[in-house]
């Protein structure tokens, strides 16, 4: 794309000193209107948003917030048997900059106009007749029964979003860019700040969204293609401009909790067995490799970065589903969704990092993933970065190698310093058993000494355990590697773990 290109009719209103950048002006729209709006909007200084208030909406606590509710009459496109229709989300508590909607139909935008009455207020001194615009969107389509329209997706706050799949509860979210995450100095978090939503024809399964994000270092153009169903789509364009070089981007980041589960409930005291979005993950590398993370609340902030060359995939995974797994009637963590991430194209060489955070509660995200190319982001180029995501029960693919189904950590008998490691393994390799079948486990760890391996077969589970003692001796942290093989080699995915005091 040329700098310089014509904004067409959709424009940035507003760009003086002392008025704060707006996309709302009515046009021509098409695939590259946002992209090259996108990248004119990187070559000038950051503006950020207004959060100017009416004095009634300054300062909102989460209850005020939540009793000002969207009236389902008034979202876009109801009545019309599109199979979807859009809500938006009033400006206040959380949520104090002003987000620019548009609607776009057949080539043409036109800005969404706030009103009061979109609104049920139950303190009426919240009802404001002043423009004040919107703070976020949600999807509504018959997810789950056909006629009926429900909530399934939200892009709020910052560049967040998350989505369901038929039967599931909200978890754990995605975001546009990540720039700094896990550094002491602060992380910079990047704003969707306008949104245009294409108005779909009759009896088309996918709904297209289309995003500017701004930051004092980074514009991008996205365009999201979402298909709700068993598992829910979404096939994302993005389209980047570093205003300034940026060392620590991420691409394609995802955010959950991890409060704890059977191998990290030291500090916790807490009847239930687990408590967490996402319980593990999961990575398929460019060299084949099918790796299993378990996550950890640790002590301190942990960082690792996983080295790869044009990566299959990446993602937070939820492998448990069965209410006891974790015993909570309201939160349903059983029903969270995993959210696997497919690079389309060649992503070149990087690493999927994770950042582990420690949390005293299951109120706050700690765990952050993404992608992290190798090389700096360059200022006033453009990157593209295109990728599938599956909001879902499990990954999209299937897979011949056994999986670890359950990690659980304790104190080893006879020595309060050494740690019993219990692994087990489900899945394909043990359909079909020899008469005497062959198991071992091969292990490194890369300080302190693995143990008393042993590996017998679990028939409650239809699969095989192993467990060892892990001695760390002085180490203080140190990298474990398991993976199940019989005589002709590997048959399970690799469990790769931190240990950490």
């Amino acid at each position: 794309m040329k700098a310089g290109t014509a904004l067409s009719a959709v424009t940035l209103a507003g760009m003086g000193a002392t008025r704060p950048a707006r996309a709302t002006q009515s046009g021509n729209f098409d695939s590259t209107t946002v992209r090259t709006l996108a990248h004119q909007l990187s070559q000038q200084a950051y503006q950020a948003p207004s959060q100017s208030l009416p004095s009634a909406l300054r300062n909102l606590n989460f209850d005020q917030y939540n009793s000002m509710a969207f009236r389902s009459e008034q979202a876009l496109w109801h009545g019309e048997n599109l199979g979807f229709d859009v809500e938006f989300f009033p400006r206040g508590y959380l949520y104090a900059p002003r987000i620019d909607m548009n609607e776009v139909i057949d080539g043409q935008s036109r800005p969404i106009a706030f009103s009061p009455d979109m609104f049920t207020y139950n303190d009426p001194a919240l009802r404001v007749s002043e423009d004040i615009g919107f703070a976020g969107l949600r999807l509504r389509a018959p997810i789950n029964t056909p006629g009926v329209m429900e909530e399934f997706c939200v892009f709020l706050g910052a560049s967040y979003f998350r989505a369901v799949a038929k039967g599931q509860n909200y978890g754990l979210s995605a975001r546009g860019f990540a720039n700094g995450t896990g550094d002491p100095k602060g992380e910079e978090f990047a704003l969707f700040r306008a949104f245009w939503l294409e108005k779909p024809k009759a009896g088309v399964d996918s709904v297209v969204i289309h995003a500017l994000l701004d930051s004092p270092s980074l514009v991008g153009a996205f365009r999201f293609t979402i298909r709700p169903g068993e598992t829910t789509v979404f096939d994302v364009q993005s389209y980047l401009y570093p205003r300034k070089a940026i060392a620590e981007s991420g691409i394609a980041p995802l955010t959950g909790m991890f409060y704890f589960d059977a191998n990290d409930r030291t500090r916790v005291d807490d009847w239930r067995p687990a408590a967490h979005d996402s319980e593990g993950l999961s990575m398929w590398t460019g060299s084949g490799q099918q790796l299993w993370r378990p996550l950890r609340n640790p002590r301190d902030l942990q960082f690792s970065a996983f080295s790869d060359v044009r990566p299959h995939g990446f993602g937070l995974m939820q492998r448990k589903r069965a209410f006891t797994d974790f015993e909570d009637v309201s939160l349903n963590y059983e029903k969270r969704p995993s959210l696997w991430i497919e690079p389309i194209g060649d992503w070149g060489a990087g690493s999927v990092d994770l950042v582990e955070i420690p949390t005293p509660n299951e109120v706050n995200d700690n765990i952050v993933a993404f992608w992290r190319p190798q090389d700096a982001l360059a200022a006033g180029h453009e990157y593209v970065f295109t990728y599938r995501m599956y909001w879902g029960w499990d990954t999209p693919w299937p897979t011949k190698l056994a999986r670890i189904s359950a990690t659980r950590v304790g104190e080893a008998t006879d020595d309060s310093h050494t740690r019993f490691f219990d692994l087990d393994f489900v899945g394909t390799p043990f359909d079909t058993l020899p008469e005497k079948p062959h198991f071992h486990l091969q292990c490194r760890t890369s300080a302190g000494e693995i143990r008393n391996v042993v590996v017998e077969p679990v028939p409650p589970i239809h699969g095989w355990r192993s467990t060892f003692e892990f001695a760390p001796g002085d180490a203080k942290v140190a990298e474990l590697n398991c993976v199940l093989a019989d005589d002709n080699g590997p048959v399970s995915e690799e469990w790769v773990y931190r240990w950490t005091p």
